[in-house]
């Protein structure tokens, strides 16, 4: 396998923040909206440990492929049972920029936490943080990199139409950041809505996997392939199975030796020979256990919050670390 040199960052962070999860369950109050949710066969203590340990899992593995991982712990004190998944309520931006977002599900305000902001403004260059979140006072909800998969290259934010990505805020996001909406319909064979973008699509530095058979209007699916495919990257269409089977739900990072792709092993063990060979030309795949999370309609790109600010120099061998939270060891 050769590593193509990167010829933008941008889209594929070296760092990333991870909540490790205390009190883990399936959230009933959004299961009415996410196909992807599942019961599991068990509960409380039981589900709870096993995610867990396959959060501790998934960070070892990303910090042995040279991932600078932060990770919080969620006590699980103000019922968020959906906390594993921070990548829906903040998201950060080149230049030093930080989104906070508004949530649709009560339960899921309660995730925003200001150590994490207080962490990457210690270790990284923050010059602003624009926080949307008042916009829930009005009914507005747009949930983050679930709601929207973004092209940093190209500048776009493509974003599915639901009651996670309301257009207002979607417009009000783009106007902030300098991105261009596309937004769109997508659904599944039963008719029922996609909840969020980025179950249907990821979209690396070269190529692009994306559920485009779910979009019902044609026109519409194939203005979203040319503009993937304008950027120079490779359109690898998925079917509505391998979505099903979260091979949509990825993120490409970089680690010490190149870029990787990280999703969970049952999405992986989705994807078809063509489509592999496809993504290992420029990045190795690196499939995450995650099946007990998995449960509760995300996977490993949920699971995951990019970082995409500037690292501040590393202070003096003899001056205090004043990092008010974050394990990264």
């Amino acid at each position: 396998m050769s590593f193509l040199p990167a010829r933008n960052l941008l889209q594929a962070p070296g760092a990333v923040v991870m909540i490790r999860p205390h009190a883990f369950v399936p959230n009933p109050e959004t299961q009415s909206d996410n196909a992807f949710q599942t019961r599991p066969d068990d509960g409380g203590d039981r589900l709870s440990a096993r995610a867990r340990d396959e959060h501790d899992a998934a960070v070892a593995v990303l910090r042995g492929h040279g991932i600078t991982v932060h990770v919080f712990d969620d006590d699980g004190s103000r019922n968020t049972p959906d906390s594993v998944f921070p990548n829906n309520w903040f998201s950060t931006h080149p230049g030093g920029q930080i989104a906070i977002y508004p949530m649709y599900a009560a339960s899921r305000r309660r995730e925003r936490r200001a150590d994490v902001i207080e962490m990457l403004k210690c270790r990284y260059r923050v010059q602003d943080v624009i926080d949307m979140s008042g916009l829930e006072e009005d009914g507005l909800a747009l949930e983050g990199t679930g709601a929207m998969v973004l092209d940093h290259i190209g500048r776009v934010a493509y974003t599915v139409r639901s009651n996670r990505a309301d257009p207002v805020a979607l417009e009000r996001f783009c106007t902030h950041f300098a991105y261009e909406p596309i937004a769109f319909d997508a659904v599944d064979a039963a008719g029922r809505a996609v909840y969020h973008t980025n179950v249907l699509m990821c979209i690396a530095s070269d190529f692009a996997l994306a559920g485009l058979v779910m979009i019902p209007d044609r026109p519409r699916r194939d203005v979203i392939a040319r503009r993937l495919a304008e950027t120079g990257r490779t359109v690898i269409p998925l079917t509505e199975a391998q979505i099903g089977e979260f091979a949509g739900n990825a993120i490409e990072l970089t680690g010490d030796k190149g870029r990787i792709l990280a999703l969970s092993r049952r999405a992986a063990r989705a994807l078809d020979a063509a489509q592999i060979r496809e993504i290992e030309r420029s990045a190795q795949i690196v499939p995450l256990d995650v099946p007990t999370i998995e449960h509760a309609g995300g996977s490993v790109r949920c699971m995951i919050a990019g970082v995409h600010l500037s690292p501040r120099p590393a202070p003096a061998a003899n001056t205090p670390d004043t990092n008010p939270a974050g394990d990264d060891k």
